[in-house]
């Protein structure tokens, strides 16, 4: 089973030992990539198709139909904003599609409250074995194929 997961939004993809936090940078959570947001990404869209699992204005997780789910994460520390300057275009529990309007947001806005905009992309219950096509640096546009997932 392969599972293509694409750009959620456009930007520089870096790894995630670039990103300032060290649970994401450890890949605690999980092995992906994390994109640094061009200032015109304001629309943080679906990574792949499937249930909106998890849904904050921050953060999310779609879960695909064969289980593997993805999470995005809109900067770092900004569950200190309280959602303050994201704008949710889904609920929790609905289907998507892949490229589908998640969640508004201002990449600047999050820089000028003194918080990092890097969006870390985390393929759930995955090894770094499973993933493929983890190219760093480059520039990628929303809905551009980001990684491979191989299950």
């Amino acid at each position: 089973m392969t599972l293509q997961v694409a750009a959620p939004l456009a930007g520089e993809v870096v790894p995630l030992s670039a990103v300032p936090d060290p649970v994401f940078a450890g890949a605690m959570v999980g092995p992906g990539v994390a994109i640094e947001p061009h200032p015109e990404s304001t629309e943080v869209r679906a990574p792949i198709g499937g249930t909106v699992a998890t849904l904050h204005p921050h953060a999310f997780v779609i879960a695909g139909d064969d289980g593997l789910g993805v999470l995005v994460h809109l900067g770092i520390d900004t569950v200190k904003l309280r959602g303050e300057g994201f704008t949710l275009r889904v609920v929790k529990g609905e289907k998507v599609r892949a490229g589908q309007p998640i969640v508004e947001w201002e990449p600047d806005a999050v820089r000028e409250a003194g918080y990092s905009s890097t969006c870390p992309v985390i393929a759930l219950d995955a090894t770094a074995e499973d993933l493929s096509d983890l190219v760093v640096p480059r520039t990628v546009e929303s809905g551009a194929a980001l990684f491979t997932w191989n299950r």
